[in-house]
C-alpha cells in the first residue's frame, strides 16, 4: 500500500458551476476567489483547477485575471479548465510554471489545435476518453483513443508522460459497467504507454465525483472514495478531489495516504475477502459501510439508495 499513496490531487472547487466562484469570475470580485483558495491551499493539493466552463464572452480576458490571482498567492501550478481555447492560450502565456489543459478529448479538431499548444508552452495536458462517436464504450475503445492521441503528441515531440488520461467517470446508478470497464482500462495503461514510447511512465486523472451523480447528498461521499481506492488499485495517478468534503476521513485524507484502512477495505472486498454474506456486526459501522459500498459498486450487491441499511 505504501508505494501507492499518496497520489496526485487536483482542487477542483475554483469552478464557475459554484454560485459565489461563478459571480466571483462574472464581477471579476478577489474577495470570494481568495478566501476560496485559503481553503483549498490548507488541503495542499498538488494542483489547482480553474474551471471557467464555456467562458464564451471573456474567457481570453478572465482566465489570465484567475491564474494571477491563483499565482498571488501560491506557487502550485494550475490547471486550465475551459472550452475555449483563446482562454487556454491566454492562460498558457500567463503561467510562471507548466499548466495543464483540461481537456483534450480525441477528436481531431480538437487535439490538431491544442496539443501544439502544449509543445509550445510546455504544458501538460488531460486526454479525455470521447471521441468522434462519443464517450468511449469499453476498455479496448480507450486504448484505441489513448493510443491515437498519444501517437499524435508524440510526433510533435510531446512525451507520454505530459498526459494525464481520463477515462470518464459515470455515474453508479446508470452505467455501473462503465465503472468496471475503467478499472480494466487503467489497469492496462501501464502497457499501452509503454508500447508507445517504452521506458515512460503513465499518468492518468479522474473527475471521480461523478460515481455518485444522482445519489442523496449523505451517500455520495462514500462512493466517491470507495470507488476512487477501485482506481488506485488498478494504477490510478491522480484525481480531481474536493477540497471542502466534510466526510470522515475526507478525499484528501484518503488520497494522501491518512486513511488506508479505507482503502484496505475496499481492496479486500475486490480480491474477495467479503463475498458471499458477510457479518456485518462483526464489524465496526463505518468499516460496514465501506465493505457494502464496494459491493455495490462492483456489482455483487444490488443497487439502491438504502444499501448502507440492508
Amino acid at each position: 500500500m505504501a508505494d501507492l499513496f499518496p497520489i496526485v490531487t487536483i482542487a477542483e472547487n475554483l469552478n464557475v458551476t459554484n454560485k459565489i466562484i461563478g459571480a466571483a469570475f462574472k464581477d471579476k470580485d478577489e474577495k470570494p476567489i481568495r478566501k476560496m483558495l485559503e481553503g483549498i491551499l490548507a488541503c495542499n493539493p498538488t494542483w489547482v483547477d480553474i474551471n471557467l466552463g464555456p467562458a464564451r464572452k471573456n474567457g481570453a480576458e478572465l482566465m489570465p485575471w484567475v491564474v494571477n490571482i491563483v499565482q498571488s498567492m501560491t506557487d502550485l501550478p494550475v490547471v486550465l479548465d475551459t472550452t475555449n481555447i483563446d482562454a487556454i492560450e491566454a492562460g498558457l502565456k500567463t503561467v510562471k510554471r507548466p499548466a495543464m489543459i483540461n481537456s483534450i478529448m480525441c477528436r481531431p479538431e480538437r487535439y490538431e489545435v491544442l496539443l501544439p499548444m502544449c509543445k509550445q508552452y510546455g504544458a501538460y495536458w488531460v486526454g479525455l476518453m470521447w471521441g468522434p462517436n462519443g464517450m468511449a464504450r469499453d476498455a479496448n475503445e480507450r486504448a484505441e483513443l489513448t493510443t491515437e492521441l498519444l501517437m499524435h503528441a508524440l510526433g510533435l515531440g510531446i512525451d507520454a508522460e505530459f498526459a494525464f488520461i481520463d477515462p470518464i467517470i459515470t455515474p453508479v446508478n446508470i452505467q455501473q459497467d462503465q465503472l468496471m470497464n475503467n478499472l480494466e482500462f487503467i489497469e492496462m495503461l501501464p502497457d499501452i504507454v509503454e508500447a508507445i514510447q517504452p521506458g515512460h511512465r503513465s499518468k492518468s486523472t479522474n473527475g471521480v465525483s461523478n460515481v455518485s451523480n444522482g445519489n442523496p447528498e449523505h451517500l455520495r461521499p462514500i462512493l466517491n472514495k470507495t470507488y476512487l481506492c477501485m482506481l488506485i488499485k488498478k494504477g490510478m495517478y491522480s484525481s480531481i478531489v474536493d477540497s471542502f468534503d466534510p466526510s470522515t476521513p475526507c478525499m484528501f485524507d484518503l488520497c494522501q495516504g491518512r486513511a488506508n484502512w479505507f482503502a484496505q477495505l475496499v481492496w479486500d472486498t475486490m480480491d474477495g475477502k467479503y463475498d458471499g454474506a458477510p457479518d456485518y456486526s462483526k464489524m465496526k459501522k463505518e468499516e460496514a459501510d465501506v465493505v457494502k459500498t464496494a459491493k455495490v459498486v462492483l456489482g455483487h450487491s444490488l443497487f439502491s439508495a438504502s444499501w448502507l441499511d440492508i
